[in-house]
């Protein structure tokens, strides 16, 4: 499994957060049923990556010149688009095994992190919160720099705080969450 870079952990935040401490990790362990959790740290070879909500949103004006406004929640995705694949990432092995067999429904599924590395500190852990996702690849080769598998990342279900903890390499949720 790739090494999580700790000393990236240990930098102090003030001030305006750079891009580096918004980590975003997958479960590459539990993908493709999986039973051992890893979390895999996503962005050695991406210049950038965002979560692009894609709020439902609608707006109705009346005859009477009123306008109401309706939210209906997110539909949260991301691209991981370039993604080089690795022969010693857990998460490259089972993109390939996605692409190989064609997998998809549960076969996709495992959780992505969320990791707040400007709010808490290494051993106490940072505020993380964690949602399961479907991970799915969108194509695979790529050209002279290496063989890609760029993949988008769907997030479904409820989103639970908790924290990440770098040296355990474990997320916990916070209590509150954990007794609902």
């Amino acid at each position: 499994m790739r090494k999580l870079n700790l000393q990236l952990f240990a930098e102090k935040v003030e001030g305006k957060i750079d891009r580096k401490f918004m980590a975003h990790m997958i479960d590459s362990g539990s993908l493709c049923h999986g039973e051992a959790e890893g979390w895999e740290i996503l962005g050695e070879d991406l210049e950038e990556y965002s979560v692009d909500l894609n709020p439902d949103t609608e707006s109705v004006q009346n005859i009477l010149g009123q306008t109401t406004f309706k939210h209906n929640g997110y539909e949260a995705s991301s691209e991981a688009d370039p993604y080089y694949a690795r022969t010693d990432s857990v998460l490259s092995t089972k993109l390939q095994e996605i692409i190989d067999n064609r997998h998809k429904d549960d076969n996709c599924k495992t959780n992505a992190l969320e990791v707040h590395m400007w709010e808490g500190d290494e051993s106490g852990g940072f505020t993380a919160w964690k949602q399961e996702c479907y991970v799915i690849p969108t194509s695979y080769g790529g050209d002279t720099s290496g063989y890609q598998i760029p993949f988008t990342v769907n997030y479904v279900g409820e989103r639970v705080k908790g924290k990440y903890v770098p040296k355990t390499k474990k997320f916990t949720p916070d209590e509150a969450a954990a007794m609902a």
